[in-house]
């Protein structure tokens, strides 16, 4: 669905003149034309000088010359086109073919002078052809006030299958999404088309990078959404019948089969439901509930009742199986309670699902359901794709389930802990198979219960849900060091043997992620530490880097400030574009930059927490907090740098035809990742408003052998002039580069973009890094092999 805009109005640069152009003027009269998508524009602002050859800058003409990073058209007023995240369906054209042009190698082209002025046709094929175009989305949040929103992006220009986001069946992460009008099964034709379809958010589907230790540029303006706090819900009175657990399975055995459910007409529904699970208050009144909306109403009025059901939406109770793994006579209330949800969640779910009810019903429905009882049907629909009843009786340790996800899980735990480089791999297969052999695998654990079963609801569990499955099933002692690892501590990792590995949401992981491999969430394996113990969890203290988040006028207007073609016009002067390319691509040194030594800190007052246990305060072991820094070696110096802040490093769009040339509006520096500890504080976000603050700054970060930004490549312009200049950091050669690339970015609260020069072209790195309102852009190169560094 296509966002709702404003009415539009001209940009803040539509009344000035073209007067101080130095090409030739159209004697036509202004027009709007539309660019990379469809819609009308806002007027071309006017330009005021063009590029040097070596950085482009602005001029110094009327009116400041260049474009700001966040425009004062608050509304944006760019092409109300909505675009695809997959990028299958639109290129910059909007017809789907791929740009047939060959690469450009020099600019202007051989049969072209620099004094031309491209027409929109031209400048469309030489410019704009196969570049991603990003459009950003506001929406509203159902049930809340409108100072409530979420935040979202779409892309598209790239032809084929190809995104800023990872194959979610190749990185085991499709468990961690579910789309609302879903069936749950995870398969690809059941996949989310936009970020605002899933159940989860931030939606999973849109989330992980194609590098490793990356998101997407969706995530990266969702953190800027605006979520409402959790709304109770208010007891609307209505109890379900009392059931035993026989009856409830015999039930759930009845909805195995589609053909049933499909047969089943309003009033056998109706029969089937009022006779033996809820009460129909009007029946006796003459006024049944026999229609579907009625018997709909009557469940979500049952699973709104608060405090008597499992609120799914906690984090805390998204770990589902620990409701059904203690099946003790203890436990056999909570264990019927549970099914009992179950049960009327199924119940629900199918009646949404009927025939009778069309797409649009369906989705208006869903969209407006409270969220405990959308969580209520991802459970419903988990249970009703993965799980079969074999066997109930009157207690729970009668009740016998099949998994029809068994083996495909099993293939996958295997797969991971190879990727992974398990230390103790043969012995956990072994012990895993013989599990499998006693049909125990659900014994072995809640986690293990939830991994090897399927019944995995969406979001941040299912990293942790594989890990620990390793972890238990591994028969080795010291993982015993390792039971605590939890989702409601994501910022963590831990070291077991030779290896450490870390969640991808931790800034460890993403610091490392260029030397390791990136996997259903986890980043790993990756160096040890001397600070750690063999086997020990860790859970990593940094702050939240706040000062460069997006606003919702910044992704409203983010296609206007990152279009390629620069503000709209009716004519193009060649002169006003550049092409850029690496400078540094073949002098970096192999063995310039090493990464020396991962090192922890523990955090003051972070050992075990006190615990009222009968009445008594005891001590409990929990694992503690630490701050982590990485030390490198450049060029024989010893340079420690803290990842103090947890930003993000968002995945670059790849481009087709490229290089692309590039308006020279877009002001940038470029420098070789071995040079980068030399600048300091860019941008001047944290630490006193300047870059020439010092670069121990953050109190553990002290480096030897200092020296100022001159001779690195970058000058020595004020941050606070030029606020939105990029500075693009060339880490080729050993991954060792990208890392002091991110660490430095950790250092000093910087988010960064990472493009991939073998799929994104510099010049789209760039106007990425304006759509995200980033100053930093990293440079690597997958083509030329990926070493690693342990």
């Amino acid at each position: 669905m296509a966002d709702r805009d404003d009415r539009e109005k001209k940009g803040f640069w539509g009344s000035l003149l073209r007067h101080t152009s130095l090409a030739r003027k159209s004697p036509k009269p202004a027009k709007n034309f539309r660019r990379t998508g469809d819609g009308p524009s806002p007027p071309r602002r006017a330009r005021f000088s063009s590029p040097d050859n070596d950085v482009l800058s602005p001029g110094t003409g009327a009116g400041g010359g260049r474009r700001p990073r966040r425009p004062a058209n608050k509304d944006g007023g760019r092409d109300k086109h909505l675009y695809r995240n997959d990028g299958r369906h639109h290129n910059a054209n909007g017809n789907g073919d791929a740009p047939q042009r060959p690469p450009l190698t020099s600019w202007p082209p051989s049969n072209m002078s620099s004094q031309e002025v491209l027409t929109l046709g031209q400048a469309m094929d030489l410019i704009s052809s196969g570049v991603p175009a990003h459009k950003g989305h506001k929406r509203a949040i159902p049930h809340a006030p409108d100072h409530y929103y979420a935040l979202y992006t779409t892309s598209a220009g790239t032809p084929g299958d190809e995104s800023d986001a990872v194959n979610l069946h190749d990185s085991m992460t499709q468990f961690m999404t579910m789309r609302i009008q879903g069936s749950g099964s995870g398969r690809s034709s059941d996949m989310a088309t936009y970020p605002w379809d899933t159940l989860e958010q931030p939606s999973y589907a849109f989330y992980f990078g194609r590098t490793p230790g990356t998101v997407t540029l969706n995530q990266w303006a969702s953190c800027a959404s605006r979520i409402p706090p959790t709304i109770a819900l208010r007891d609307s009175g209505a109890v379900p019948r009392d059931v035993d657990l026989p009856r409830i399975f015999e039930r759930l055995k009845e909805l195995e089969s589609a053909h049933a459910i499909e047969d089943e007409s309003e009033e056998r529904m109706y029969r089937s439901l009022y006779k033996r699970f809820l009460r129909d208050p009007d029946r006796a009144a003459g006024n049944p509930h026999r229609t579907l909306d009625r018997q709909i109403t009557d469940l979500i009025l049952v699973l709104s009742r608060p405090g008597y059901w499992v609120d799914f939406s906690d984090l805390r109770n998204q770990v589902a199986t620990r409701f059904l793994f203690d099946r003790g006579r203890e436990a056999a209330e909570r264990y019927l309670r549970f099914c009992h949800q179950l049960l009327l969640s199924l119940e629900l779910e199918i009646r949404i699902q009927a025939r009778a009810h069309g797409e649009a019903a369906k989705e208006k429905l869903l969209n407006q359901l409270p969220p405990t009882i959308r969580w209520d049907l991802a459970l419903a629909k988990r249970w009703r794709q993965n799980i079969r009843v074999e066997r109930w009786g009157r207690m729970p340790e009668d009740v016998r389930l099949r998994y029809k996800l068994r083996k495909r899980q099993m293939r996958m735990l295997k797969r991971f802990a190879q990727v992974m480089k398990w230390p103790n791999l043969e012995q956990l297969v072994d012990a895993m198979n013989e599990h499998d052999a006693e049909d125990t695998l659900d014994l072995v654990s809640s986690d293990a219960f939830a991994f090897f079963s399927g019944l995995i609801l969406p979001g941040t569990t299912f990293p942790f849900l594989i890990m620990n499955t390793l972890i238990d099933l591994d028969p080795d002692e010291a993982t015993d060091a390792l039971a605590l690892m939890t989702h409601l501590n994501p910022n963590s990792g831990f070291q077991h043997r030779s290896y450490t590995y870390w969640s991808a949401s931790c800034i460890v992981g993403k610091v490392l992620a260029p030397t390791c491999h990136a996997l259903a969430g986890w980043i790993g394996p990756a160096r040890p530490s001397p600070d750690l113990g063999r086997s020990q969890i860790v859970r990593v203290r940094c702050r939240r880097a706040t000062k460069q988040l997006l606003t919702p006028e910044d992704v409203t207007s983010m296609s206007e400030r990152s279009d390629p073609l620069g503000p709209p016009s009716e004519n193009f002067p060649v002169q006003e574009y550049k092409l850029v390319e690496p400078k540094h691509a073949d002098s970096l040194l192999a063995d310039g930059v090493r990464i020396e030594v991962l090192s922890f800190k523990p955090s003051a007052g972070s050992g075990g927490q006190e615990r009222n246990v009968g009445g008594d305060a005891i001590r409990v072991n929990e694992p503690q907090w630490y701050e982590a820094s990485v030390q490198f070696a450049i060029d024989g110096v010893s340079w420690p740098l803290r990842l103090a802040y947890d930003v993000s490093f968002i995945s670059a769009w790849p481009c087709k035809g490229g290089p692309h040339p590039l308006f020279f509006d877009y002001v940038f520096e470029t420098i070789r990742a071995d040079n980068i500890v030399a600048v300091r504080n860019w941008g001047g976000l944290y630490y006193g408003g300047s870059r020439r603050a010092s670069v121990q700054a953050p109190e553990s970060a002290t480096g030897r052998g200092g020296g100022s930004a001159s001779g690195t490549g970058v000058s020595g312009h004020d941050a606070e002039n030029e606020p939105e200049k990029v500075l693009v950091v060339e880490a080729f050669g050993v991954p060792d580069h990208d890392v002091l690339a991110r660490a430095w970015c950790s250092h000093w609260g910087l988010s960064a973009v990472v493009a991939d020069v073998s799929k994104t072209c510099m010049g789209c790195a760039i106007r990425e890094a304006y759509a995200a309102t980033l100053t930093v852009v990293i440079l690597i190169d997958s083509s030329a092999g990926k070493g690693t560094s342990e």
